[in-house]
């Protein structure tokens, strides 16, 4: 199960008041293979596909991939509104490590890559 900040669940509510195309929309979080670590998010605002499991607090939902379940379950999503670095963010008990730009994860089982090996970075 995800859980979802109080920021979090207002700032996706005013996103999802804004961009959404129908009551079914939500962001949609999905874990795929990529980045420097291994692992990558990806995040949109779009609707449920079979399978999904569905988050809802308030005005805010999150729609989880199906095949993401294992990798997102007990992620907590946060809003930053930092100056350089605002956005939705996952905190993820799988992440044994993120990589250097941050961008992607590798898990505990995973075998581990070199940072920047994928994005450059030393």
């Amino acid at each position: 199960m995800i859980t979802l900040t109080p920021k979090a669940i207002t700032e996706l509510g005013k996103l999802l008041a804004s961009r959404a195309q129908s009551p079914q929309a939500g962001l949609r979080l999905a874990v795929r293979r990529g980045g420097c670590a291994g692992w990558q998010y990806e995040m949109n605002v779009a609707e449920p596909v079979a399978g999904d499991e569905i988050v809802e607090a308030g005005a805010a939902r999150v729609i989880v991939a199906a095949d993401s379940l294992e990798r997102l379950n007990g992620c907590e999503v946060d809003y930053s509104d930092d100056l350089t670095d605002a956005g939705f963010k996952i905190h993820n008990p799988h992440a044994a490590r993120s990589c250097g730009c941050g961008t992607s994860f590798e898990t505990a089982d995973a075998p581990p890559v070199a940072d920047g090996a994928a994005c450059g970075t030393p």
